[in-house]
């Protein structure tokens, strides 16, 4: 069988000389091509061949080139067919046979595994539908909106529904943080990450956890992993009796207010502001406006 790349690269090459054609058992023309050597026309031809043998298809190469080697190959698979014997048919019959076989059996246990699918999708447990807090979601609205009183009240009634609720823990924490309710915020802010809280960066840098962070308990809190003492539990607020200021004080205070406003230390504005209302310079109403105005 003679190779259509083959002879391609023969008369890439050595076409001015014919060898190509020589190959391909055109003796003739391989003489020609010898006899056209010295006048270079055999060259051309040669590269012109190349070309016609490396885009020519192999069925139209084989028919042309190589069909006396195919006529051979079919006659010698005539002659075996002829000679074959009874026994070398049934061999193939039982060959075909068990072929079908498998063939019927595997499309069987690929039926049965797509019908062991299907039953495990159909056995399989349907979700359980995720509960709502509705209350969670209004709590961060009115936080949003600086109604800390309220989004307590909110947070404090979506834990009744889940008291496992990590979020729902941090965010009332921040709420009594602002309100200036330590134990309350302490308590709950213990309570998440109890419950698997564990960014405590942004406990430490979180604005609304800013009073929390000047208490005197914090750092003992920090340090015990942000968790409170066995010993420490919440305790209600405890009313304190608030010491009348004097009238000199009183004058002072909206200029101790613009003070504490131009200052940059946003925890030491808060303490400042806190001492003001401790004092009885700032009612709570305003303590709450310029508290916003800090945080904003």
């Amino acid at each position: 069988m003679r190779d259509k790349n083959v002879a391609g690269i023969l008369a890439l090459f050595f076409g001015w000389a014919g060898i190509h054609r020589f190959y391909l058992g055109q003796v003739g023309l391989g003489i020609l091509y010898a006899i056209l050597l010295f006048t270079g026309i055999s060259a051309i031809l040669g590269l012109i061949d190349a070309i016609v043998f490396f885009s020519m298809d192999q069925e139209v190469f084989d028919y042309k080139y190589n069909e006396a080697a195919l006529r051979r190959r079919r006659r010698m698979q005539q002659r075996r067919r002829r000679y074959d014997t009874d026994f070398d048919r049934e061999e193939r019959k039982r060959d075909r046979r068990v072929d079908q076989y498998k063939s019927r059996e595997q499309k069987r246990d690929l039926s049965n595994n797509r019908r062991t699918e299907r039953q495990k999708y159909y056995q399989r447990p349907t979700p359980k539908p995720v509960k709502t807090n509705p209350y969670k979601n209004s709590g961060i609205k009115k936080y949003k909106d600086y109604d800390y009183d309220g989004a307590i009240e909110d947070f404090e009634k979506a834990l009744e529904i889940d008291n496992k609720d990590i979020a729902v823990h941090f965010n009332i924490a921040c709420a009594y943080s602002l309100n200036e309710e330590s134990k309350k915020a302490f308590y709950h802010l213990d309570k998440a990450v109890e419950l698997g809280f564990n960014d405590y960066k942004r406990i430490k840098e979180h604005d609304a956890l800013a009073f929390l962070r000047i208490q005197d308990g914090f750092e003992e809190f920090e340090a015990n992993g942000f968790r409170l003492q066995k010993k420490q539990q919440l305790e209600a607020p405890k009313e304190e009796m608030l010491e009348l200021a004097s009238e000199a004080e009183k004058a002072e205070a909206p200029d101790q207010q613009e003070e504490i406003l131009q200052s940059g230390d946003l925890l030491e504005q808060l303490k400042k502001l806190g001492e003001l209302r401790d004092k009885g310079l700032l009612t709570e109403e305003e303590f709450v406006v310029q508290k916003r105005k800090l945080l904003e």
